[in-house]
């Protein structure tokens, strides 16, 4: 799926970050200042799931391939070989994936060698090669074979070295009468010394001199190095971190010597989900080198889901649109002062229009459908992107009424080579990629720990044998890096719709959506028997209405209005039980302005006390349906909302300054797309 990126120009932008670290303007178009000169951070795009760090990286990829050498890995997804030996690990693995995409010859770009790290491998690789397998390490020496050919591609593709290797190797282990890791790499190095690297003036090897114990000598060190990665732990570690260097110092060869000049656009490494081990580490040993002055000339561009990460403590922070002219990075005596934490910010209200405009350049869908969007999304790349292609597939007839639930509802076509996909499963996955869904869905509608593990009791009893299964959902939502918020298990708003949206839609029943009222009544007997604020609010979950009316007229009187106000707000906060496919106004708007044939009232009501509770039914469903994030605003519904706030102003003895407050400042939140504000008028909230 091709994305369109808003948003993001402070890194694509001709003189952007990308540009101005790279030293190259995008698609090869001419050279751009050095901003960090031979010293470059390693910038690290900080966001959550849907922020669109991996469509930057690939967008960075597509732009530069050809014109630079790089290579894009997803640390989270090394692929691990079906019968590898025991010389294999996932760093190796990746170490060996860049070094190829590296290699690649572009249109306007030579390819690199890598001898330096095509050794080391080489070396570790024969980690376990014994006498009597000699398939074992004719499989593992081919699978080296693509790395190897970036040093001679005519002899790798050849191949009969491997059997002069393999010769070799068989004398070398009769001689010594056991498996021994140095010994077998001494041997396994020699032969593809001997076959590869005779047009190196200088033998690669001695890089490998540098290696602890080896005294400058390269052998010694390639064995020490094979020694060690055989050995696991903190040793196999240290040959790890060695192996990334060697990474970026066949790099930097390619750009010094006689190479100096030839080439225009630094070498870039792309490491998406580089918060996983595999991505730690290849980042810390080039952080921990370039503090000590090494040079490498290799641009890193990481992205990393956790802001708040350990690693990055002491990076030089900066929000996405503050670098596109400019991104300091002061480095000082710490490692991590090498590191650039650029924190990926959601898309604006302008360019979720951008989106929209794109998809419906027409202008059929209504025009408040992006700013409802980007109010559901928070601005998530992702969601944006998503529902406004649900809106652009829509028949042009029928996007004139679309809310975003109903964009929730459509399919849409993901590729081109493929059936149109829900949307709502299609970007849950893409947001909570778990195996089973269905307990999160469940627990989206619980306000904290407490009420959760009610549900998991109640409505999970399998899944809570392993364990507390809210707990186990509340640490995923953390290893996830979801935020957390008071009054909701889920935090996120957009995850939460999402995940009510499959709890009421996908248990197969409708329409009697027996899951989303098991869930909801479940709730409402945990608050008691009490009609307090939570217990309401499940009753307007579950379409009842008529106790929370109640319990607002009963309680109107009192003389604490900020709480009867915040009740309102938090009662009316409730998920509508929507049903699929309904067309036509939604249901509240009516009862919201008056409009009822026939209002029911309870029994022994007078005049007086049956006006209040009909003026709190319109207040009620004015308040539920504007502050729904799946429909779009009302104007009509905002005024009524005033009228009616401005009329219990004067009816309440001791009260009527919040009151008439919020009469003013709630229909102008609700404009601006916030949370009625508490006490009325404060713009943060309460």
């Amino acid at each position: 799926m091709h994305r369109e990126l808003y948003g993001r120009e402070a890194v694509l932008d001709p003189r952007g970050l990308a540009a101005r670290l790279v030293g190259l303007g995008a698609y090869g178009q001419g050279r751009v200042p050095f901003e960090h000169g031979d010293d470059p951070p390693v910038t690290v795009f900080t966001g959550g799931r849907g922020m669109g760090k991996t469509v930057l990286l690939k967008e960075v990829r597509n732009r530069y391939r050809g014109f630079t050498p790089l290579a894009l890995l997803d640390c989270s997804a090394v692929e691990e070989p079906a019968d590898h030996g025991a010389g294999w690990s996932p760093v190796t693995g990746a170490l060996a994936e860049l070094a190829v995409q590296l290699g690649l010859r572009g249109d306007a770009v030579r390819p690199v060698p890598f001898p330096r790290l095509s050794l080391g491998l080489v070396a570790v690789t024969s980690v376990g090669w014994t006498r009597d397998d000699d398939e074992r390490a004719r499989r593992d020496l081919l699978r080296l074979g693509p790395l190897l050919a970036t040093v001679d591609a005519g002899r790798a593709a050849a191949a009969s070295w491997v059997g002069k290797v393999l010769a070799k190797l068989a004398g070398t282990a009769a001689e010594a009468g056991a498996p021994f890791a140095g010994l077998i790499a001494e041997a396994t190095v020699e032969t593809v010394v001997e076959e590869f690297f005779s047009r190196f003036r200088k033998a690669p090897e001695d890089w490998f001199g540098g290696y602890r114990n080896a005294g400058g000598r390269g052998r010694a060190g390639l064995q020490q190095l094979a020694v060690d990665f055989a050995q696991g732990g903190p040793r196999r570690e240290e040959a790890e971190s060695f192996l990334a260097l060697t990474l970026t110092e066949d790099l930097l060869r390619a750009y010094t010597g006689r190479h100096l000049g030839s080439r225009v656009g630094r070498p870039l490494l792309l490491l998406d989900n580089a918060h996983e081990p595999v991505g730690r580490a290849l980042v810390e040993p080039i952080l921990r080198a370039r503090s000590t002055g090494r040079r490498d000339h290799t641009v890193v561009l990481a992205a990393s889901r956790p802001r708040e990460d350990e690693a990055l403590r002491h990076a030089t922070r900066l929000r996405l649109p503050e670098t596109a002219h400019q991104a300091p990075c002061p480095r000082t005596g710490r490692v991590g002062s090498g590191l650039l934490a650029v924190d990926l910010t959601p898309l604006t209200p302008t360019q979720t229009r951008a989106a929209f405009d794109r998809h419906d350049p027409e202008g059929r869908a209504p025009a408040a459908l992006s700013r409802a969007v980007h109010r559901l999304t928070g601005g998530r790349p992702l969601g944006v992107d998503l529902l406004a292609r649900a809106a652009g597939e829509t028949p042009p007839a029928a996007r004139a009424a679309l809310t975003p639930g109903d964009l929730l509802d459509l399919a849409v076509e993901l590729r081109e080579d493929a059936a149109p996909v829900p949307v709502a499963p299609a970007l849950l996955t893409a947001l909570l990629p778990v195996p089973r869904p269905g307990p999160y869905a469940v627990l989206a509608a619980a306000h904290d720990e407490e009420s959760a593990r009610r549900l998991a009791q109640a409505r999970l009893p399998a899944d809570s044998l392993d364990g507390d299964v809210a707990l186990r959902v509340r640490d995923r939502l953390r290893a996830e890096h979801w935020p957390e918020q008071p009054g909701h298990f889920v935090g996120d708003p957009l995850l939460r719709a999402l995940l009510l949206h499959r709890l009421r839609f996908e248990d197969g029943d409708h329409p009697g959506y027996s899951a989303w009222r098991a869930v909801h009544e479940t709730l409402r007997r945990h608050y008691g028997p009490q009609p307090g604020p939570y217990r309401l609010h499940h009753d307007l979950a579950l379409g009842e209405t008529a106790e929370a009316v109640a319990h607002l007229r009963l309680t109107f009187p009192g003389p604490d209005v900020l709480g009867w106000l915040g009740v309102l707000r938090f009662v009316a906060a409730a998920p509508y039980p929507r049903e699929r496919g309904r067309t036509g106004p939604d249901p509240r708007r009516a009862i919201a302005l008056g409009q009822e044939a026939d209002p029911a009232l309870p029994d022994g009501l007078g005049p007086d006390a049956a006006e209040l509770h009909l003026s709190l039914r319109r207040l009620l469903h004015a308040a539920w349906l504007l502050t729904d994030p799946l429909t779009l605003p009302d104007e009509e519904v905002a005024d009524r909302l005033a009228y009616e706030l401005r009329r219990l102003s004067g009816r309440h003895l001791t009260g009527s300054g919040p009151l008439w407050d919020a009469a003013g400042h709630w229909p102008r939140d609700i404009r601006a797309w916030r949370e009625p504000s508490l006490p009325p008028g404060r713009e943060d909230g309460v």
